[in-house]
């Protein structure tokens, strides 16, 4: 019961955190709109005839991925901020398992993801993307796999980093590459053999074909827009959680120990 209220306390102070931050909360929907309204507008206006589906709808669903991974994998920034101002240290030398403390850090972000999420989904269906009530219900456990994949995708990249400068530096690089090995805005079925490698290792890929093989279930395009089906794609994504979570948190630890 102790490991639970301390998940909960956690994840609780990172959500109370983003209400109180409105410059995070209005940078969130600028992107998603800009890829959504923009980019998938100006391609379903010129490709969607050869391609043979509807690119605004593609990209919405990519872009739900992207953002869910994104948002939580970024959220995890703030450990380095916590960090430098020793409230990380002070949680660790509590009684609570290190897991449970991570894994509580990665819950609120993925709260904060979700919740931003609701702001995406309206502004899809306000520009003419179809989705259902049933299909938003469908997807809701999923949205949350997402999560959980980019949180501790987010903790296995900043253990190693020593500054909240250093990660707001370097995490970019890690992040922007995967928009487009991942597919989010375009299919990537086929690829030179160089970025095939690159595209089947960025977690993102899978996250994001995990959100369209529910998405596009039943759907005559299903095989043109999904790469993989969904328990290929949720036995990787189980995979790439375990090696994140168990390594980041045991790099994490270690380099707060050595502090």
């Amino acid at each position: 019961m102790r490991e639970v209220n301390a998940i909960a306390t956690i994840a609780y102070r990172d959500f109370t955190r983003l209400l109180r931050d409105r410059a995070r909360i209005i940078s969130t929907f600028i992107f998603p709109v800009i890829f959504i309204g923009v980019l998938g507008g100006s391609l379903q206006s010129n490709l969607s005839d050869e391609a043979g589906y509807n690119f605004l709808t593609f990209i919405f669903a990519g872009v739900l991925g992207q953002t869910l991974f994104q948002s939580t994998a970024s959220g995890i920034i703030s450990l380095i901020e916590d960090r430098e101002n020793d409230f990380s240290q002070e949680i660790f030398v509590s009684p609570i398992s290190r897991y449970s403390i991570i894994f509580g850090k990665i819950l609120g972000e993925s709260l904060v993801a979700l919740t931003q999420l609701v702001g995406i989904i309206i502004f899809g269906l306000i520009i003419g993307v179809t989705m259902t009530v049933a299909q938003v219900i469908t997807l809701i456990p999923f949205f949350l796999i997402v999560c959980l994949l980019g949180g501790a995708f987010g903790i296995f990249v900043l253990s190693n980093l020593s500054s909240q400068r250093s990660a707001n530096q370097i995490f970019p690089f890690v992040m922007f590459p995967q928009f487009f090995l991942a597919g989010v805005f375009s299919p990537i079925k086929e690829l030179p053999l160089p970025l095939m490698i690159l595209s089947r290792i960025s977690p993102m890929t899978y996250a994001v074909d995990l959100l369209r093989s529910v998405y596009y279930a039943d759907s005559p395009v299903y095989d043109k827009v999904v790469l993989f089906n969904t328990p290929i794609n949720l036995a990787v994504i189980g995979a790439m959680f375990t090696v994140f979570m168990i390594g980041g948190t045991y790099l994490f630890m270690r380099n707060e120990r050595n502090r």
